[in-house]
């Protein structure tokens, strides 16, 4: 027997801001989260990451069935280049993301790097 899984919507993702650090949360609730991001800073949401000439969009999300995961198809763009990627988003613990990317780190390119921990910003909302 053969059965079809259609892949859970984004919007299944934990809603919210997520930022790398609570204090840079605090620092966008003061100042405001678009400073932060032009500070160079990534924002994790239920659409993808975001920066600074640079984004992830999510476009596959599927749930685990068994652990807080979900997996998720990403199309990367930065100027003048667009590259797949694959990423386990992973609730440790209320508020806390894990993201995992099979993107290879490039240190030297500069290129934002979609893997690490994501705090929930609680009060921002994404532009």
């Amino acid at each position: 027997m053969l059965m079809m899984v259609a892949p859970v919507a984004a919007a299944d993702l934990p809603k919210g801001v997520y930022l790398r650090s609570q204090d840079l949360c605090a620092q966008a609730r003061k100042e405001s989260l678009q400073a932060v991001i032009e500070a160079g800073n990534a924002m994790l949401s239920a659409r993808g990451i975001d920066a600074i000439e640079y984004n992830c969009e999510f476009v596959q999300v599927t749930r685990a069935s068994r652990i807080p995961t979900w997996l998720v198809d990403a199309v990367c763009e930065e100027p003048d280049y667009i590259w797949p990627d694959v990423l386990t988003v992973t609730e440790r613990m209320a508020g806390q993301l894990d993201v995992v990317s099979v993107k290879l780190d490039e240190p030297e390119s500069g290129a934002i790097d979609n893997g690490g921990t994501f705090f929930l910003c609680e009060g921002l909302t994404a532009p």
